[in-house]
């Protein structure tokens, strides 16, 4: 009998054939895909994909920060955030950034920053990849889930968000207190 092509994943696009349990294209594709978090000789790469994300956003100056920001704040004595980065075949491709929150109602959570795919590789379940992974942190730490906010008009991920089970909170509305109205209100 010959091998019937299945999904591999209900959104990945990428096709498998099952024979009893071979997967053979599947095997094949995540032989090339790894996760690793990221060390302090990440941190140009990290620099490197925050400006991507922020050209996709549409905002492409939105990017102040720095290298030795980046390094202290990540990787010093009292890290502010983790990292997780995504190689296909050897080849850094995306990552996720995300640090540890609080709710008073649910306990301690995971903020999940960024969320990036190089467009070339998109549509392989990368970006599923990597969320998977904050997922497992998260239930190991547990924590009672994870936050993220998403453009709204990014209708791709929403659409995988929702196909994820995320729930929208079209209710709350993010607010942001930054330069001169931060100073204004810490000075008095």
């Amino acid at each position: 009998m010959l091998a019937q092509p299945v999904r591999a994943g209900k959104d990945s696009g990428c096709p498998r054939f099952a024979v009893g349990t071979w997967v053979l294209r599947l095997m094949e594709e995540s032989l090339m895909l790894s996760i690793r978090a990221a060390t302090v000789s990440d941190v140009p790469l990290l620099m490197k994909f925050s400006r991507e994300l922020a050209e996709f956003e549409r905002q492409p100056d939105a990017v102040v920060i720095n290298e030795e920001t980046l390094t202290r704040d990540g990787f010093g004595p009292q890290p502010k955030f983790r990292s997780l980065i995504a190689e296909w075949d050897g080849q850094a491709i995306g990552y996720a950034l995300f640090f540890g929150i609080y709710s008073t109602l649910k306990g301690p959570g995971i903020f999940l920053e960024d969320l990036f795919v190089r467009e070339a590789f998109r549509g392989r379940g990368i970006g599923r990849a990597l969320l998977s992974q904050v997922a497992r942190i998260a239930r190991q730490e547990g924590s009672y889930g994870i936050r993220w906010e998403v453009l709204d008009w990014n209708e791709s991920a929403i659409k995988f968000y929702k196909s994820l089970g995320a729930a929208f909170f079209d209710e709350l509305r993010q607010v942001l207190l930054q330069a001169d109205a931060l100073n204004r209100l810490a000075d008095g």
